[in-house]
C-alpha cells in the first residue's frame, strides 16, 4: 500500500477544498538553477541520460524538496518523450535545446504516425513509481505531458521555433493532416498520462506551452479541442482519491473560460493574467494556478517576498462570502529560470506560506 499523504494541501487546493495555507510548487523546480541538479546531470553524462534513468530522475525530483518546504513534487522528465517513442529521434545538444532527427514534413510521415508502444516509455513509469516510493507520503507527485498541439509544434518544426512557420503552414494549407497528427497525439498523451497514474502519479498537468501562438479560431480548433479530448479520457481516481488535472496554456489569458470548460480541475495562468479578474471569469468551476513572473526571482529576497504577497492579495481570500472555497495553487507564470539564485526561492516559499496563513487568520 502507498504511504498515506502527510501534506495533501496541493490536492485539496486543486479540488477547491479548505487548506490552512496556499500550497506552492514551481514549474521546472527540479532544474539547472540548483547546483545539485547540475552535479547529477554531469554524473548522468547528458540530459537524456538523466531523464531515462529512473534513479537519476528520482534524485533530481527530490532535490528541491530537500531544500524547500514545497507542497508538491513533479516528475522529472521532458514533454518530448512521447514523440521520441514514436520514432522521431530526440536528442539534446548542449545549449541548443531539443532536436528531432526525423521531423514530420510530408503526408506519408503523418499518415504512418501511430500511438507508441508504452513499453518504450517504461523508464518514465519506473521513475514515477520510484519517486512515489521515495516521497513516502511527504507530498503528492504530479505527472505531466505536453498538449497534443505543443507536441505537434516540435514534431513538425523539428525543434523549437521563433515563428512556427512550418507547423502553421501545415495547419493552414493541410488542416486534414494537422487533425490527423493531433488525433494521434491526443490518444498517445491520454494513454501516457493514464499510465503515469497507474504507476503512482497523484495529479496530472497538461502543458500547452505553445497554444498562445495561435489565432483565436485556430486555438479552439487545433489546440483546445484536442486538450479537451485528452482531459476527458483521463483516469480521475486512484488509491481511493481523486486525481486532479491541471491545464496550462502559456499566453492563454484570452481563453480562460474555454479552458475551464475542458473538464480540468485547475487552470494554470501565466504572469500576464490578473488573478482577481481570472477568478471572477472562471467563478467556482475550477481552481487557479499561478502566476508570479519568473523574472521577479532575480530581485532581492525582500522584493521577491513582496511580489509573492501581491499575487496572493490579487487572488484574495480563498473562502468566498458564500462560504465556498476557491482553490489557489501558487506557482510561477512559466518555468523557473536556470539563472535564479536558489536562496531567492527560499524567500518565495516562506512568503507564500506565511502570508497565506495570515490572510486566512484575518478572514476568520
Amino acid at each position: 500500500m502507498p504511504a498515506p499523504l502527510i501534506n495533501d494541501s496541493f490536492l485539496r487546493a486543486c479540488l477547491r477544498r479548505p487548506t490552512d495555507h496556499t500550497p506552492v510548487w514551481l514549474m521546472r523546480q527540479a532544474g539547472r538553477y540548483l547546483p545539485e541538479y547540475r552535479a547529477t546531470r554531469a554524473k548522468a553524462g547528458s540530459f537524456m541520460g538523466l531523464a531515462t534513468d529512473p534513479g537519476h530522475a528520482t534524485e533530481v525530483t527530490l532535490q528541491p524538496l530537500e531544500r524547500y518546504p514545497l507542497d508538491a513534487a513533479i516528475l522529472f522528465s521532458d514533454i518530448l518523450t512521447v514523440p521520441d517513442a514514436m520514432g522521431l529521434g530526440l536528442s539534446f545538444a548542449e545549449g541548443e535545446g531539443p532536436r528531432f532527427a526525423r521531423p514530420l514534413r510530408d503526408e506519408a510521415a503523418i499518415a504512418a504516425l501511430q500511438v507508441p508502444d508504452l513499453d518504450r516509455l517504461r523508464y518514465v513509469f519506473d521513475a514515477v513509481s520510484s519517486i512515489r516510493r521515495a516521497l513516502n507520503g511527504r507530498v503528492p507527485l504530479i505527472g505531466f505531458s505536453g498538449s497534443p498541439w505543443t507536441l505537434a509544434c516540435y514534431m513538425v518544426e523539428g525543434g523549437g521555433s521563433d515563428d512556427y512557420r512550418t507547423v502553421k503552414t501545415l495547419l493552414y494549407s493541410r488542416p486534414d493532416l494537422m487533425h490527423r497528427l493531433l488525433e494521434v497525439n491526443a490518444r498517445a498523451v491520454a494513454a501516457y498520462l493514464n499510465a503515469q497514474v497507474e504507476a503512482g502519479a497523484q495529479a496530472l498537468m497538461v502543458f500547452d506551452s505553445w497554444g498562445g501562438v495561435l489565432s483565436d479560431p485556430a486555438f479552439r480548433r487545433f489546440s483546445l479541442a484536442y486538450t479537451r479530448q485528452v482531459v476527458q479520457s483521463l483516469t480521475r481516481h486512484a488509491d481511493g482519491r481523486e486525481v486532479p488535472v491541471i491545464v496550462f496554456t502559456k499566453g492563454g489569458g484570452l481563453w480562460l473560460e474555454a479552458i475551464a470548460d475542458t473538464g480540468c480541475d485547475v487552470v494554470g495562468v501565466d504572469w500576464t493574467v490578473d488573478l482577481a479578474q481570472a477568478r471572477r471569469r472562471v467563478g467556482d468551476r475550477v481552481a487557479l494556478q499561478g502566476n508570479l513572473d519568473p523574472a521577479a526571482l532575480f530581485a532581492p529576497p525582500d522584493a521577491v517576498a513582496a511580489e509573492a504577497r501581491a499575487v496572493l492579495d490579487a487572488f484574495g481570500p480563498p473562502q468566498g462570502p458564500d462560504g465556498r472555497w476557491a482553490g489557489h495553487i501558487f506557482n510561477l507564470g512559466h518555468g523557473i529560470s536556470q539563472h535564479t539564485p536558489p536562496e531567492h526561492v527560499q524567500a518565495l516559499v516562506e512568503a507564500v506560506h506565511g502570508h497565506s496563513r495570515r490572510l486566512r487568520a484575518a478572514a476568520d
